[in-house]
């Protein structure tokens, strides 16, 4: 079957069958910044944008996003720079094997919460986890990020 929809900011039309996920559908595509992790949705790391919410990509089916928008950390490369250069700066940059999807869960949040508490910023986050256990480096990156951009 064919989808149509909005992949980085550009029509897309690919042919999917009914049981993919949208997961392997964008690796298959060649977009490996999406990772693959637990494939029970308990882990973040194949986090995108579905209609500018952050979802486990390996529980989305294919098929449902016909007429919606899926942004990876490809549509968003201006902010995952900068949100990388405050990770430097804060040490909170280890294996980076979870740097796209967290980059995707700041922009996210950062579009339904402008001014985040720090519990606030946790608590959106707790879906993202890092197999380095860098979280307190994070949260103040993502802090100062967020605080840079107001």
């Amino acid at each position: 079957m064919k989808v149509t929809f909005i992949l980085n900011h550009q029509e897309e039309t690919w042919d999917v069958h009914p049981n993919d996920y949208l997961l392997d559908s964008l690796r298959t595509h060649h977009i490996v910044s999406v990772k693959r992790g637990c494939d029970t949705t308990s882990c973040g790391v194949c986090t995108v944008l579905l209609n500018g919410k952050a979802v486990p990509s390996c529980s989305i089916l294919s098929a449902s996003i016909d007429g919606k928008e899926v942004v990876t950390v490809e549509g968003i490369a201006k902010e995952a720079e900068r949100l990388s250069e405050f990770m430097g700066h804060n040490g909170a940059d280890q294996c980076g094997y979870c740097n796209p999807s967290l980059a995707l869960s700041v922009h996210a949040l950062q579009q339904e919460n402008p001014h985040p508490s720090d519990a606030d910023i946790r608590a959106f986050l707790v879906g993202n986890l890092c197999r380095c256990t860098g979280y307190h480096g994070q949260q103040e990156a993502i802090l100062h990020y967020l605080e840079d951009d107001q």
